[in-house]
């Protein structure tokens, strides 16, 4: 029997948590869950439901109507976001997400929905997810905890990079604004705070490229699995 492990990726906004998630799920073949897809999803379903995230009763009342679900697409090799039957994939990366989403993750209801179904998904062990609070909230018990961090500066121009390419009149300031807001809003909200787990290894990947972050993580989570 293949033994497995739980993998807990935290961090701030655009430090590529998600990419090496996937490549961690991919060569260990595990199962890859994207906790910030669920909160953008959620977001979306506000947006388009011109839901209030400060209106509490309406907000229990549209995550009964929300169901999320996590998909392997054969012809994208990965798995991607259903909402409701719907592949959300490209709507929930627009920019008005990412200015709503830490909004909507801090409230209490939406993160005690979002972490139910996230340690649902984490019973059978085998599964690689990265978010905020994944190593502190979600799985406390991982038995592999990451926290990623990078320079402001690199942060913003990856970012750039990646919005440009979908938005072209987005300004680079206008991403370093978003991102600093993020991490403001993540850092101090009440609920579940972006924080390093005690037990987690810091991965700062400023200077670092895709494979060598990689190396660096697959080599952790070996050593890890060996003690299963």
């Amino acid at each position: 029997m293949n033994k497995k492990i739980i993998i807990a990726i935290d961090g701030y906004s655009s430090c590529g948590k998600s990419t090496l998630a996937k490549q961690l799920a991919k060569e260990l073949h595990y199962i890859y869950a994207d906790s910030g897809a669920m909160y953008r999803a959620i977001t979306l379903y506000f947006l388009r439901n011109e839901i209030h995230h400060t209106n509490l009763n309406k907000v229990r009342e549209a995550l009964k109507d929300i169901h999320l679900e996590f998909v392997f697409d054969v012809d994208a090799g990965k798995s991607v976001l259903y909402m409701n039957d719907e592949n959300i994939e490209l709507p929930i990366r627009d920019m008005i997400i990412s200015e709503k989403v830490s909004e909507v993750a801090a409230i209490k209801e939406v993160r005690e929905f979002a972490v139910a179904q996230q340690q649902r998904m984490g019973n059978n062990k085998g599964i690689v997810m990265d978010g905020r609070d994944i190593g502190t909230t979600v799985f406390p018990h991982a038995e592999l905890k990451i926290f990623m961090t990078a320079d402001i500066a690199v942060r913003v121009e990856r970012r750039f990079k990646e919005l440009f390419a979908v938005n072209p009149a987005i300004t680079i300031e206008e991403v370093k604004q978003n991102l600093e807001m993020r991490d403001y809003i993540d850092s101090n909200r009440e609920i579940s705070p972006l924080r390093k787990a005690e037990d987690a290894v810091v991965l700062n990947n400023s200077d670092l490229t895709m494979a060598q972050q990689l190396k660096i993580a697959l080599q952790w989570a070996r050593e890890k699995i060996d003690l299963v």
